[in-house]
């Protein structure tokens, strides 16, 4: 299997920042030109407990914020998202959960190839929450999960749990990560972590990416706190230097309940106190470097 070559970048900053595309969630409702509210109760491949709706319950507007709200109530709802099509699941199954709430997609409406990603949050905290920002491939160019990649700009799980091995107060880490290599179960990952005691002082925070040809830069309030070149990933589909994470991705943004990661982890399972739980969005930036469009670099020193 070839090893990709990095890709060269700039020395120095050369460009600007433009903004190309934003939601404020100032409306009164989700703005269907910009998002689709999921609906479906399949787990995400990740044994998670929540059915995902578009009810105002689980996705609203409120105060200029997106609302993504995690429910303790039992639910039945399509067992698979209608991105999955009619290849191999049945469209009329049902699946019953113990929690409800909230997942919202760019998917078909609007997606990028390389960029400054910016989306200022905050999240709720107890064991099993996920919530999670992240993208997916518009198109599945190098073949199904996840030769085609996924960017992860960030996931936390179990915020602010206090356990025995858990980091001083509390589980409060963010997640950086790629997923790519072949399809799955043939998949690889590679991530990176930050203790960001930010996610447990109840205030936003802008969580955020740089894209450019051949790296990734995760951040945190503006500042970088990890990257990655292509030399740290790969696709099994090609040997392209940059492949997969050349093409167009779309957004996500949900709050997942359980699943196999945030239930091993913390005090295991899930807690059934303090429900509803509420993650909220203030707004998503995305913003592309005039210096060269093609390939986003220029706007980011070496």
């Amino acid at each position: 299997m070839a090893t990709a070559t990095p890709t060269p970048t700039p020395t120095t900053a050369t460009g600007s920042w433009q903004l190309v595309w934003s939601d404020e969630f100032d409306g009164t409702t989700l703005d269907p030109a910009n998002w689709t509210a999921s609906n479906d109760c399949w787990g995400g491949g990740n044994e998670e407990r929540q059915c995902y709706t578009p009810r105002p319950e689980n996705v609203r507007l409120e105060n200029g914020t997106l609302v993504l709200t995690a429910r303790s109530e039992q639910w039945t709802g399509p067992a698979w998202p209608a991105s999955f099509g009619p290849g191999g699941v049945d469209p009329n199954e049902q699946r019953s959960k113990p929690y409800t709430s909230g997942k919202v997609t760019s998917e078909n409406l609007a997606s990028w190839t390389y960029g400054r990603f910016e989306i200022r949050a905050r999240f709720p905290q107890g064991q099993g929450m996920w919530p999670a920002i992240w993208m997916l491939p518009e198109e599945s160019h190098y073949g199904s999960w996840a030769a085609s990649g996924e960017i992860d700009i960030l996931e936390t799980v179990n915020p602010g749990v206090t356990c025995p091995g858990c980091e001083a107060g509390g589980e409060n880490s963010i997640y950086g990560t790629l997923h790519f290599g072949g399809q799955w179960p043939d998949n690889a990952n590679r991530g990176t972590d930050l203790s960001f005691p930010g996610l447990i002082d109840g205030e936003f925070h802008t969580y955020g990416i740089v894209w450019e040809q051949g790296r990734i830069i995760w951040t945190v309030d503006g500042e970088a706190f990890a990257s990655m070149t292509s030399a740290d990933w790969f696709t099994s589909a090609t040997t392209a230097p940059d492949a997969p994470f050349d093409r167009a991705f779309h957004l996500i943004l949900n709050l997942a309940v359980g699943g196999r990661w945030p239930e091993s982890q913390g005090l295991g399972g899930v807690s059934d106190s303090g429900f509803p739980k509420r993650m909220e969005v203030d707004w998503v930036r995305v913003y592309e470097c005039d210096a060269d469009p093609a390939t986003g670099r220029g706007c980011v020193g070496e």
